[in-house]
């Protein structure tokens, strides 16, 4: 697992890039009605600290039992409470974790916080992680039925399901029964386009152990959503953001072919993915082998207003990861990097 520093795409130093393809957030928001919840959110007071009509609302939306609902700060707030959870309960026994190869670097993190060991095998682990469309590849997790078909009582597996509503083909391959014998996260702030707003919440799985259930409510910090965080969580749980989101999904189809097909007729090597973000690598000889050429091409973009995911810390050296963009931000990415020197100038569109 990477022990160096948290890292991730968005904002730097430097402020917000002109245009960031470094997140995988919705190129198409921000979702209307979810602004306007969180512009005229109350933000002079408290919320409820248990929740209760959030918790009825999002409870019913995914039929489920209001006692499974969890709230989060954000989701990797929940990954630093389980990790932590999880932890305290093995005791002096310790226990493992287990996570797919390229993975969001807050699982590592979080697992290294609270004293997990990694694991190469999931039937070691007391912790599992699944992230499906996968983050950074975008692609579905590979043995994903089998690994919960085989989970054991004390094992506990979180599906993170962050891209999720932003998955452009195929479906999750679960059905209902397989879904209920695991943590599932969602954070729909990606899919909503309003990356800024941190809230999350967590559905335990049904019969979930009643000790690790109640340590990680104990765990939670005092009101883990403010005012914006539940206006948020509230827009999301409805019919009219989810027929918003299809419609995006249909766009986003779109921008991605285009997308993609631009980077490949300029000489880029992309690789299959399912969601609104992708790999890819510039098979040109001065940034496909060392980081030296890879860090001064995100320089250099980075000067003229993109921003791309450098994929070395999720063990994919010499690739990024870059979001699907309108056709107009396509085209002036071309051209960032035809300047850069990475794609023929004849390329551009």
């Amino acid at each position: 697992m990477n022990s160096g520093v948290n890292l991730h795409g968005g904002p730097d130093a430097d402020g917000v890039p002109r245009h960031d393809l470094s997140t995988n957030a919705n190129a198409c928001g921000p979702y209307p009605e979810a602004l306007r919840a969180l512009q005229s959110a109350d933000a002079r007071h408290y919320p409820d600290p248990t929740y209760t009509s959030l918790i009825i609302q999002v409870a019913a939306w995914h039929g489920v039992a209001p006692e499974r609902i969890l709230p989060a700060a954000s989701g990797s707030e929940f990954i630093q409470r389980i990790s932590t959870a999880v932890a305290l309960q093995a005791g002096a026994a310790g226990a493992a974790v287990w996570q797919p190869a390229h993975a969001y670097g807050d699982y590592a993190r979080a697992a290294r916080a609270a004293g997990l060991e990694p694991a190469d095998d999931p039937d070691r682990a007391a912790l599992l992680w699944a992230c499906d469309p996968s983050s950074p590849l975008g692609q579905p997790q590979p043995g994903l039925v089998e690994l919960v078909a085989g989970l054991r009582p004390a094992q506990s597996l979180v599906l993170d399901l962050a891209y999720e509503p932003l998955r452009l083909q195929g479906e999750l391959a679960l059905d209902e029964d397989a879904l209920d014998r695991v943590w599932r996260l969602h954070s729909p702030n990606k899919a909503l386009g309003l990356t800024g707003v941190r809230a999350a919440y967590a559905i335990a799985p049904r019969g979930a152990n009643a000790a690790l259930l109640g340590r990680l409510r104990l765990l939670a910090p005092s009101w883990p959503l403010g005012a914006h965080g539940v206006a948020l969580l509230q827009s999301w749980a409805t019919l009219d953001a989810h027929a918003w989101l299809a419609g995006c999904r249909a766009t986003l189809r779109g921008w991605k072919a285009r997308q993609v097909a631009m980077l490949q007729s300029a000489g880029w090597r992309v690789e299959p993915g399912v969601a609104n973000f992708f790999v890819a690598a510039c098979t040109c000889p001065a940034t496909a082998g060392g980081s030296l050429g890879m860090e001064n091409l995100l320089v250099s973009l980075r000067r003229q207003g993109y921003k791309l995911r450098d994929c070395t810390s999720f063990g994919l050296p010499g690739r990024l990861r870059i979001a699907v963009a309108a056709p107009e931000v396509q085209d002036g990415l071309l051209a960032a990097l035809a300047a850069c020197g990475v794609v023929p100038q004849e390329a551009q569109l």
